[in-house]
């Protein structure tokens, strides 16, 4: 009988959000088509060390587990990818997991991801409905930016692309690719619009537009293939005639 192939996994954990980081290894069984995400499960079934210590289950977050929510990101040799569909084998084994350091570690691969959020508030992430027209009468999304609003919302907030960037962390105040170019998804559609002088203002502030330093380390980790530099780009022209506009009107 065939001796059963192995996968060798190298998790780095962390107890706790003050806690230090320290490595595990653990070996499962391969079968085809295994990914990350089942791959952790395998290992929660039996959270047992390659040299026979039982451990606590890792931790980690996952969700829709079809590339869709973006809770599965964490750092796969070396390059932030979402677990449910990174595949055992197109990787060098052994596959080293490791938690998206951007963000604050909970604990072992489980990050908290709240900044993203709070970057979404500041650049007025939203429209403003107030229901006072008829449902006929709400103006319609302009054919000719269609396409790249329905591009850009394909956005997961996943944040590997906060990860990639060498101008988000504590050596920066940019606040990301991903949430800055929501300010332009938002400024696309057409109640949205409305709004963009605020957007554009947010993002003259400190942290915005002028701290991205085109790295284009972004457009190289987005799981969805965002053109994020190109947008990052035009932002940066409605930034600057914003900033003329505010010139004149005062």
């Amino acid at each position: 009988m065939a001796e059963q192939k192995k996968v060798r996994i190298i998790v780095e954990r962390q107890d706790g959000p003050k806690e230090k980081p320290y490595n595990q290894e653990f070996e499962i069984d391969y079968r085809p088509g295994l990914n990350i995400v089942a791959a952790l499960m395998e290992i929660q079934k039996n959270p047992v060390t390659v040299d026979g210590k039982k451990v606590p289950p890792v931790t980690w977050e996952c969700n829709c587990l079809e590339k869709v929510c973006g809770a599965c990101m964490m750092v796969i040799n070396g390059k932030a990818r979402q677990a449910c569909c990174t595949l055992v084998d197109t990787l060098k084994q052994p596959i080293h997991l490791q938690p998206a350091r951007t963000f604050p570690v909970i604990r072992d691969l489980l990050i908290d991801r709240s900044v993203m959020f709070e970057s979404l508030k500041r650049i007025h992430g939203w429209v403003e409905v107030d229901g006072t027209w008829e449902v006929k009468d709400a103006p319609i999304q302009n054919p000719y930016t269609a396409q790249t609003a329905y591009e850009i919302s394909h956005c997961m907030t996943c944040g590997c692309c906060l990860e990639a960037c060498p101008n988000v962390g504590p050596q920066s105040d940019f606040i990301g690719p991903a949430p800055t170019v929501q300010a332009y998804l938002f400024n696309l559609h057409p109640l949205g619009k409305f709004d963009a002088p605020k957007r554009l203002n947010a993002l003259m502030e400190k942290g915005g537009i002028t701290s991205c330093g085109n790295s284009q380390n972004c457009v190289e980790a987005c799981p969805k293939n965002i053109k994020l530099t190109t947008y990052l780009a035009q932002l940066n022209r409605d930034v600057n005639k914003q900033a003329l506009k505010n010139i004149f009107n005062h």
